[in-house]
């Protein structure tokens, strides 16, 4: 999957303003390009923000004016803040480039280390992340968001895996542009506080492996798409689905 067989440098910066840390990513990509940088993860916070990638709609942004950082990714619009997990790997992928396999990769990641925790999770199909099926009424809701950019062989921007986040910031907007699905968490999902300091390590390790090529667990195979939720159910106004208060 890398040009590189050297281990990938990951570093935890805490809680980085968004651009600040796409600057960051930007300056490690120019010099893994030039061959003067490693492969590189970052993992860190960000104060809460709404980004939107290249194919996101006007129907999709908040309708209240809230400011919105447009990007260079791929995929729609999303939201990042405090409780979600965010990594970026900036990492020089082999010739031929194979976006989806990369992409394949970091949901294997994200799976194994969700696995980790106590909480098993899935693929759907054409829909990059990663899941929890629909049950009890409540739609399909993704637990982790996958967005890249790949230039040059080299990647930028990442995941975002949410841990205990207010998931209310989801509210205006739709997220990834999935209007019949929903977002959750994994302190929701698992009944107990899972924060991001409980979750960094065990993602890192997974992505050593997973870039290492020594990831052993299995990847489930993708789902279809559950039917969208009954008339008059709204996922977004679940109070099962509104996180901590006070964040």
């Amino acid at each position: 999957m890398r040009e590189d067989t050297d281990p990938v440098r990951i570093e935890r910066c805490g809680v980085v303003e968004y651009e600040q840390a796409w600057q960051r990513q930007r300056d490690l990509a120019t010099a893994r390009v030039a061959g003067t940088g490693p492969d590189t993860v970052l993992l860190l916070e960000h104060p809460p923000v709404y980004t939107a990638g290249k194919r996101t709609r006007p129907a999709d942004r908040p309708n209240d004016g809230t400011p919105v950082v447009d990007v260079d990714r791929g995929g729609r619009i999303t939201w990042h803040g405090p409780g979600q997990l965010v990594g970026y790997p900036i990492v020089k992928l082999a010739t031929p480039v194979d976006l989806v396999a990369y992409i394949r990769l970091l949901e294997h990641i994200l799976v194994s280390a969700c696995g980790d925790l106590g909480l098993a999770t899935i693929r759907v199909a054409g829909r990059s992340g990663v899941w929890l099926p629909a049950d009890g009424g409540r739609p399909d809701r993704k637990v982790a968001a996958i967005g890249v950019r790949v230039a040059r062989n080299v990647t930028v921007h990442g995941f975002a895996l949410n841990c205990d986040p207010d998931l209310t910031w989801f509210d205006r907007i739709v997220p990834c542009g999935i209007t019949d699905a929903g977002v959750t968490s994994l302190s929701i999902e698992l009944g107990r506080r899972v924060t991001v300091d409980d979750v960094v390590g065990v993602v890192e390790h997974r992505l050593r492996q997973g870039f290492d090529g020594t990831l052993d667990t299995h990847l489930p195979e993708e789902r279809e798409p559950a039917p969208p939720p009954a008339s008059g159910v709204d996922w977004r106004l679940d109070p099962l689905l509104a996180g901590p208060a006070g964040r």
